[in-house]
C-alpha cells in the first residue's frame, strides 16, 4: 500500500489531548473539532475550533518521512522570527514536541481570514485592478522578505548562505542519482548546464523556497493584497534570487504547456495579473538586485521540481509514497520547461 495522507485522522483520544494542550495555553476552551485544510501532499493542516476560537494546527505527514523533511519546529521558528517584520505571517501560538500531543511535533498558529487562490480569483477581487494589486503585493512581499535582517531576528544559525547555489544543486542531484553518482539520462543535460553556469550567490536572505500564489492568503476585500504567507517548511538562509526564480517559474503564461505548479496558479492567466517580465522588473526596482542570471535560477527551480517529483514517483512506485506523484508526465513537464528556460534544445 502506498502512503495515503488522508488515512490519518484525529481520534477522540488525540483530539482530547489537543484540546487539553490548547486549553492549558489559554488558546481555546473545552472540546475542539478539526477540519482538514489543503491538498494533503505535504504537511497536514487542520482548522481547529472550540466553537468560538479558530486556530490552525500543522503536523508532518505519516511516516515514512524523508530525513530532514517536514520539520515542524523549524517552520514555526521562521514564522515566529518574521512576526515583527513587514512580511505578513500567521502568529505562532504554541509548539509541541513529539510526545506532547501526538507522536510527532506540531504547532498552532492563528487563522487568517481570506481566500487562498489557485484556479479562480473570487469576488470582490476578480477585477483587473484588484488582480494587479494582488500581484504588486506578492512581489513586494517577496522583496520585503529578502530585506529582513535575518541575523537580528534570531536566524543567524538557520542556514549556510555561502556556497548555497552549488551546494543546493549537489544535494538535489543526489536524490535521484545512480549509485555511481550519475544523473538519470533525461536529467543529465540540464544538470550539466546548471553546473557549468552556476553563479556566485547574489546575496544572503531568508528564502521561503516555495513562494507562489497557492501558498498565500489574500485579504478578502479590495485592494488586493497578501494577508499572510504560509508553508515555511522549506525556509532557510540562502540566495534570494532562488525565491524569485521559483516564483516566476510558477506563473503560467499562455499558450505554453503548463507545469504542475503552473496548474496550481491558473488564476494568474486572468486579466490584470502581471506577467513574469513585469514581476521581475518590479522586484528589481524594489530590491535593487541585479537579475542578469535570473534564467539560471528559474531553470534550477524547474529542474529541482523535476527531481522532487521523480523522487516522489520512485517512492510511490515502491509503495511507500503518495500516489499523487505516480507517473512520469509531471517530471517530463518540468524537464521540458527547464530546457526551454535554459535555451537548451532537447534532442
Amino acid at each position: 500500500m502506498s502512503e495515503d495522507v488522508s488515512a490519518w485522522q484525529w481520534t477522540p483520544e488525540t483530539l482530547a489531548a489537543l484540546a487539553t494542550f490548547l486549553e492549558q495555553r489559554g488558546i481555546t476552551a473545552g472540546p475542539v473539532s478539526s477540519t482538514p485544510i489543503g491538498d494533503g501532499h505535504s504537511n497536514l493542516t487542520y482548522l481547529v475550533t472550540d466553537g468560538t476560537v479558530r486556530v490552525v494546527v500543522r503536523r508532518p505527514p505519516p511516516p515514512p518521512v524523508p530525513p530532514g523533511a517536514h520539520d515542524m519546529l523549524r517552520e514555526a521558528r521562521f514564522m515566529h522570527a518574521l512576526g515583527g517584520t513587514a512580511v505578513p505571517v500567521p502568529r505562532v501560538l504554541a509548539t509541541a514536541a513529539a510526545g506532547d500531543v501526538l507522536d510527532v511535533p506540531l504547532y498552532v498558529m492563528s487563522a487568517v481570514d481570506g481566500p487562498v487562490v489557485t484556479t479562480l480569483t473570487p469576488s470582490p477581487l476578480d477585477t483587473p485592478e484588484a488582480r494587479r494589486s494582488i500581484c504588486e503585493s506578492m512581489i513586494d512581499t517577496l522583496a520585503d522578505l529578502h530585506s529582513v535582517d535575518w541575523r537580528s531576528v534570531g536566524l543567524a544559525d538557520a542556514g549556510r548562505p555561502e556556497g548555497f547555489n552549488a551546494r543546493h544543486l549537489r544535494r538535489m542531484a543526489a536524490l535521484v542519482a545512480a549509485p555511481d553518482g550519475s544523473p538519470p539520462a533525461e536529467f543529465a543535460g540540464i544538470q550539466l548546464w546548471l553546473t557549468e553556469h552556476t553563479p556566485a550567490e547574489s546575496g544572503a536572505a531568508i528564502v521561503h523556497n516555495d513562494f507562489r500564489l497557492g501558498n498565500l492568503v489574500l485579504a478578502p476585500d479590495a485592494p488586493g493584497r497578501v494577508a499572510a504567507v504560509l508553508d515555511w517548511e522549506l525556509a532557510t538562509i540562502g540566495d534570494p534570487l532562488f525565491d524569485l526564480g521559483y516564483f516566476l517559474a510558477s506563473v503560467p503564461e499562455s499558450p505554453n504547456e503548463l507545469t504542475p505548479t503552473e496548474e496550481f496558479a491558473t488564476a494568474m492567466l486572468e486579466p490584470g495579473y502581471l506577467c513574469r517580465d513585469e514581476l521581475a522588473a518590479r522586484y528589481a526596482e524594489r530590491s535593487g538586485r541585479d537579475l542578469t542570471d535570473l534564467a539560471w535560477y528559474s531553470t534550477l527551480a524547474l529542474w529541482k521540481l523535476a527531481v522532487l517529483y521523480e523522487y516522489g514517483r520512485r517512492r510511490a512506485e515502491r509503495g511507500v509514497g503518495d500516489d499523487y506523484y505516480a507517473g512520469r508526465s509531471q517530471v517530463e513537464s518540468f524537464l521540458r520547461a527547464a530546457h526551454q528556460t535554459a535555451g537548451i534544445h532537447i534532442p
